[in-house]
């Protein structure tokens, strides 16, 4: 395949074209749903307030009862959280507690800091407006409003809005399969001995957690050695019953590189090599029915790629109906004057003073750098920055769920 090598945008327009969102959907507790993304709007089916309730602890009465401050009022009843009281009768107030329904007949509540209890009366220190503290029914959310809309992912203050109004059980669309292997004759396991040329396997427990993260299903197939014909074997085997093929490793140009051979002998590749950095040798194709995406081998180039390309791509995959992360627009604490050919996304971390900082190497194997910034600086192909300009930042926590 040795088409042009295509521009960041071009790339990520292309993989969204190719998503096959899952139809499935599954019933799950609403206590068990944060994370999951949601397959049908949810409208209540009660209003929130469900009645009119009090603010906060105090006394519920008529304003009319309280012509001047310094008012006195028999305290008829008292109304915890939980219980109904009575119809207030004139010129009395009811004890109420925060939560508590506001009886028929009352149109405020006056805090318990404004009164003085007196035996069985209270002496309200303040006059009160009509409607004070009061949460009336229905303010938050009417009946047959749409409360949550189909294709977000559920957190948890979705969920806890879910079961507000009495929701048990939302359908979501079923967790995305993921089918993971490395590839590399090189890399060796954390806790076995190093051998000569050998490196520890980071992009393993990188890319693991990352499709963790955002609620996919993963089976691992470890590492596979460079060799075309064990590629091709793994490719098979992981191509059934899973959504994706997910590799890092083995997709550039190297003699020892036998992904991308590998993948067009078992498949189809549609597209590789994007005008970004790091991350140029990126691959998609598909294997059998299943897509598949090879990530570059060196850390940081995995890293990134991920972020930026194969995390909207598993959103899509999802139903997620927004996968753009949001960006923020900050002052640059540093000069970038020799600028790539290429889109660049730089390890970078904002400061206490508002800007952002790089790390002091890009390379793409300094995956130290990676720990130290809390997102990435974006950086058109061919623009310098100095210090001083605006720059896109990515932070890290729009990107990692």
């Amino acid at each position: 395949m040795n088409a042009p090598m295509l521009s960041f945008d071009e790339a990520y327009a292309k993989l969204l074209g190719f998503v096959r969102p899952v139809r499935e959907i599954d019933t799950v507790d609403t206590m068990v749903a944060a994370g999951r993304v949601l397959a049908v709007a949810q409208r209540s089916a009660i209003a929130q307030p469900p009645m009119d309730n009090s603010a906060m602890d105090g006394y519920a009465l008529r304003v009319a009862d309280v012509p001047v401050a310094g008012t006195r009022l028999i305290v008829s009843q008292r109304i915890p959280a939980g219980s109904v009281g009575h119809p207030l009768a004139a010129g009395t107030a009811a004890r109420i507690f925060t939560g508590a329904p506001v009886p028929a007949g009352a149109d405020a509540v006056v805090m318990q800091e404004l009164c003085e209890a007196a035996g069985d009366a209270v002496v309200i220190n303040q006059v009160p407006r009509v409607g004070e503290a009061v949460r009336f029914a229905g303010e938050d959310i009417r009946v047959g409003e749409e409360i949550l809309p189909a294709g977000i992912r559920l957190t948890p203050q979705a969920v806890a809005l879910a079961a507000s109004v009495g929701i048990a059980q939302l359908p979501v669309h079923r967790r995305v399969k993921v089918a993971l292997f490395s590839t590399g004759s090189e890399l060796v396991m954390p806790g076995e001995a190093l051998p000569p040329g050998g490196i520890y396997n980071s992009n393993r427990f990188m890319l693991h957690a990352l499709l963790a993260g955002l609620g996919c299903e993963i089976e691992d197939f470890g590492i596979v050695p460079d060799d075309l014909g064990a590629t091709r074997e793994v490719l098979r085997r992981a191509a059934q019953g899973h959504d994706l093929i997910l590799t890092s490793g083995g997709v550039s140009v190297g003699e020892e590189d036998h992904v991308k051979p590998a993948v067009e002998a078992e498949g189809s590749l549609d597209m590789w090599k994007i005008a970004m950095k790091p991350g140029k040798p990126l691959a998609y194709g598909s294997v059998h029915g299943a897509a598949f995406i090879g990530l570059p081998g060196n850390p940081v180039s995995s890293f990134v790629t991920f972020l930026m390309l194969v995390r909207p791509f598993l959103l899509a995959t999802q139903g997620v109906a927004q996968v753009a992360a949001p960006s923020l627009t900050l002052r640059a604490e540093f000069d970038w004057p020799r600028p790539d050919k290429r889109r660049e996304f730089l390890r970078a971390r904002m400061t206490p003073s508002g800007g952002v900082e790089l790390f002091v190497s890009q390379g793409s194997a300094a995956l130290h750098s990676t720990v130290w910034a809390n997102g990435l600086v974006d950086i058109p192909a061919g623009a310098p920055v100095a210090r001083g300009d605006e720059v896109r930042f990515l932070p890290y926590a729009e990107l990692l769920h």
